[in-house]
């Protein structure tokens, strides 16, 4: 297996996208330390897990504070010795940010994707390196959509908060790869099994006054595939990232749009 043996952190597990890559971490093998804000959800997710004969912890933190991130991941390092992926998946709602022109988007709201996402990437990534720095070993990882790369309209600040998240996964692999921590971002489409792109791609339809379905079907054939990225595909390559047979993928972005995009 992938990662048998390795210790793996999720942040926002009880997402969608956090979800399916833990589940995909623990069929690989690894041990997977599962966290949120709600933790009826991540406890949903470790009992998935267990149920499949993985090995799931949960705990109840918030990636924004890092006193929390901080303290968790010490009490983890103790008690397991040692962390080897941070896999950061938060995401925040995108009503009030998304489908609304830029001339009539508050600041506040504009930036609200920006400081969140930086902060929070930030936070963890800090946090999993002080221990990794050590250890010389660890992967650290993020998810982007297409918007981070491709500019569209109505995205508000989201395109602009997940452009500073492939800059900062560039950056921390510029100062941490020398000590064998790793750095990768993984790039998908919308994915449409996703409840919160069901929401995005409402506000999108509506502000472009069009059925939802109208707006899918568009958005979907603009990849080569003509279809979307899928979870699976997403976990599957995450899984192969976070393992040592990705070892010299390190300050760049895994392109899975389908062909939307050309790096």
């Amino acid at each position: 297996m992938l990662l048998e043996s390795k210790n793996v952190v999720v942040y926002g597990a009880g997402g969608a996208v956090g979800g399916a890559v833990a589940r995909a971490f623990a069929e690989e093998g690894a041990r997977v330390f599962l966290t949120g804000r709600d933790l009826e959800r991540v406890n949903s997710v470790a009992k998935e897990i267990s149920a499949a004969g993985g090995a799931a912890e949960t705990a109840l933190v918030d990636a924004l504070d890092e006193q929390s991130v901080t303290e968790h991941l010490d009490r983890l390092v103790a008690e397991s010795g040692r962390i080897d992926v941070s896999f950061n998946a938060i995401g925040i709602s995108p009503r009030g940010l998304q489908g609304i022109p830029f001339a009539d988007l508050p600041v506040e709201d504009f930036l609200r994707p920006v400081t969140t996402y930086a902060q929070a990437h930030f936070v963890t990534a800090k946090s999993a390196a002080r221990h990794m720095i050590p250890q010389g070993s660890g992967v650290i990882m993020m998810h982007t959509p297409e918007p981070a790369r491709a500019s569209m309209p109505l995205v508000g600040g989201m395109s602009v908060g997940w452009a500073a998240m492939e800059a900062l996964n560039r950056a921390l692999s510029a100062e941490w790869a020398q000590h064998g921590v790793r750095s990768i971002c993984l790039r998908t489409t919308g994915m449409v099994e996703t409840p919160v792109i069901d929401v995005v791609f409402g506000l999108h339809a509506d502000a472009l006054g069009i059925p939802k379905d109208q707006f899918t079907a568009a958005v979907s054939a603009m990849s080569h595939r003509k279809r979307p990225t899928t979870l699976a595909e997403l976990a599957s390559v995450a899984a192969f990232l976070a393992s040592d047979r990705a070892s010299a993928m390190t300050g760049t972005v895994a392109n899975l749009t389908g062909g939307i995009i050309v790096d």
